[in-house]
């Protein structure tokens, strides 16, 4: 994990985005009509690790929310 994790990133962070991806990961497969046969988490780790996009996450009550 830790060659995924980006330096100014926590682990937490990294959790939460893995978390989030893998639920989309379920809900493309659904809207498809597929049957996954890899843990859904397990995509999304190997997807952050070949440069899959990261989005930031936003915390409440930060100065970057509108």
């Amino acid at each position: 994990m830790s060659q995924i994790v980006k330096k100014d990133e926590s682990a937490y962070e990294f959790v939460i985005e893995v978390a989030r991806r893998a639920r989309e990961i379920v809900n493309e497969a659904e809207e498809r009509g597929e049957v996954l046969d890899v843990k859904p988490v397990q995509l999304a780790v190997e997807e952050f690790a070949s440069g899959y996009p990261r989005t930031p996450i936003r915390y409440i009550g930060s100065d970057d929310e509108q």
